[in-house]
């Protein structure tokens, strides 16, 4: 069967739950282990099944993002050697602005690393970038205040990381409950994995391309 000129994720938009947890950041060292009802479905309307598991939750106090692999021959893949590792790309828009091409200030990108550094057991980190070509760039200055931790898993990891509401313009749940939101996560064992449509479509700076998130009361 011919493949089809358009991918199927094309023609649909997807409005994905997002449940309110409060306890979240926490403290400490411990595990969120973000339940069930976190997770994000897969949308991407395609034959092949995910092979990360995505969730997410939110408060007040910012946006809590999980990514776990299992089954991996190499539990980590270390960004050395020129090889660019394991990571999660995030697109956040605090406005859910459907009809617009180049992101706006309240448009945001953020990269987690699962593993990124010198030394025997490089850590995870987390960056956050301005968006190419865009009309107007979100402020980066707090971007210090991402927060991104690593546990091991049988034959695989869990990356958590915080993103508090300092570091993202424009976020405020109780006036503007709804998000624009896209991510691609790419695995140097699995391969890629998006939301919806494929690295065809230039996602990494077209907001118009991206889903939304409805933040769920508590």
């Amino acid at each position: 069967m011919a493949e089809p000129l358009i991918p199927p994720g094309f023609l649909f938009r997807f409005c994905l739950r997002v449940p309110h947890v409060s306890a979240l950041p926490g403290s400490g060292e411990s595990t969120w282990n973000l339940d069930p009802r976190c997770r994000l479905p897969a949308v991407s309307l395609g034959d092949r099944q995910p092979f990360a598991d995505v969730r997410l939750a939110w408060n007040p106090r910012g946006l809590a993002v999980s990514w776990q692999i299992e089954g991996k021959q190499r539990p980590i893949a270390r960004g050395a050697a020129g090889s660019l590792g394991d990571r999660l790309r995030l697109w956040i828009d605090t406005r859910n602005t459907q009809n617009i091409h180049r992101a706006s200030r309240f448009c945001h990108a953020i990269v987690v690393h699962a593993a990124q550094g010198a030394g025997t057991d490089p850590g995870p980190r987390a960056e956050q970038y301005a968006i190419d070509r865009a009309r107007e760039n979100c402020d980066l200055s707090r971007a210090d205040l991402l927060q991104t931790r690593r546990y091991p898993l049988q034959g695989g990891y869990r990356c958590e990381t915080w993103i508090p509401a300092e570091c993202l313009t424009g976020y405020s749940p109780a006036d503007q409950p709804r998000l624009g939101f896209y991510y691609d996560l790419r695995d140097a064992e699995f391969g890629h994995q998006v939301l919806s449509v494929g690295p065809e479509f230039p996602y990494d700076l077209d907001p118009s391309l991206w889903q939304t998130l409805e933040l769920l009361p508590a």
